[in-house]
């Protein structure tokens, strides 16, 4: 969003567009309708089931953004040299008003047509974090996930690295998973991801001292998460978690994205799946699976090393068929499942 505006019916079309609400129109015919002379009705049915629809106006993106936006619809519709929508220029007069925020949200419509709805900043490293926004392999283990949803199916789930919660809250409303254990360890990312889960509908456990699942006390709770998967948000330090606290929580299957860019990390995670492993040893190991974006080739090549140093075997997952969450790019994810 702070790249120069591009063409719309490129990263726009992938990316606000993508809501899939557009469905009367091919995504060949949308382009070249708009990169043509867009008739008015186009223009006005693309900005109430974008910036108007009743999901952004609720949770509305960022300001910046949908300014952007608008300013290129309005652009479009300038270069057919109609009559001017007034409903274009209220639109974005009231965005021009709005005072900036270091928060938005964004919305990820799953094939159910059901939204992800996140709290993110706006900012890649906030409060000295970069676990405030989704990243790329969080979208792409989703994917994968819905893609897979039998892995998942009526079972203990433990992310690693929750962040604000993308991956988690997709799994958790397309694969039906018994149970779903976020953690993290930053303060804010964990206030962040707890607000998160809420904001869709789902009801967290009572916290435990060693975050052990409950059945919930509280009756209204219990009805509001009825046939829905019991959540819990753990706050854990891969440094000083210890074999007891992970063999309180009994995953079936851990997961994680986007956890594998710095080699200490990558270390300290390794240190984990070692402890889950040795806490299990009378019991079947979890299922691991990580996803990770290759920015640094040398790093990620590091992590596959210390996992053979590691004695942990694994195999890269091929990749998945379907495209759920359009990206304007198509960044290097791989998927590996690791036998810990």
């Amino acid at each position: 969003e702070a790249a120069a505006q591009p063409e719309l019916g490129t990263r726009f079309q992938r990316r606000f567009l993508a809501a899939r609400q557009l469905r009367a129109f091919p995504w060949g015919e949308l382009e070249q309708s708009l990169r043509a002379a867009p008739d008015p009705a186009l223009l006005l049915e693309i900005l109430h089931k974008t910036v108007l629809h009743p999901l952004c106006l609720k949770y509305p993106p960022s300001t910046t953004y949908r300014r952007r936006f608008l300013t290129e619809l309005i652009r479009k519709h300038e270069s057919t040299a109609a009559e001017p929508l007034d409903e274009l220029y209220d639109t974005l007069a009231d965005i021009l008003n709005e005072e900036e925020s270091t928060h938005c949200y964004k919305n990820y419509l799953l094939p159910t047509g059901e939204p992800v709805t996140l709290s993110e900043s706006v900012a890649i490293i906030s409060g000295g974090t970069t676990g405030l926004v989704t990243w790329d392999a969080a979208l792409h283990l989703a994917e994968w996930a819905a893609e897979n949803s039998t892995v998942f199916s009526n079972r203990t789930v433990l992310e690693l690295g929750s962040g604000i919660g993308f991956t988690g809250i997709a799994v958790c409303k397309t694969c039906s998973p018994k149970a779903y254990i976020f953690s993290d360890c930053h303060p804010s990312v964990l206030q962040q991801l707890a607000e998160n889960i809420r904001l869709n509908g789902f009801v967290l456990e009572p916290k435990t001292p060693h975050h052990t699942r409950t059945e919930s006390q509280d009756p209204k709770a219990e009805a509001t998460n009825c046939q829905k998967p019991k959540l819990i948000v753990a706050e854990l330090d891969w440094g000083s978690v210890t074999e007891k606290e992970l063999l309180d929580l009994q995953p079936d299957v851990v997961v994680a994205a986007d956890v594998v860019y710095d080699p200490e990390i990558a270390s300290a995670l390794i240190g984990v799946l070692q402890k889950l492993s040795a806490c299990r040893a009378d019991t079947k190991p979890p299922e691991v699976y990580i996803a990770s974006t290759i920015r640094n080739p040398d790093t990620y090549h590091l992590f596959q090393a210390e996992l053979d140093k590691a004695g942990i075997g694994w195999r890269i997952i091929p990749a998945h068929s379907t495209r759920i969450f359009l990206d304007d790019e198509q960044p290097n994810v791989t998927i590996l499942q690791l036998f810990i």
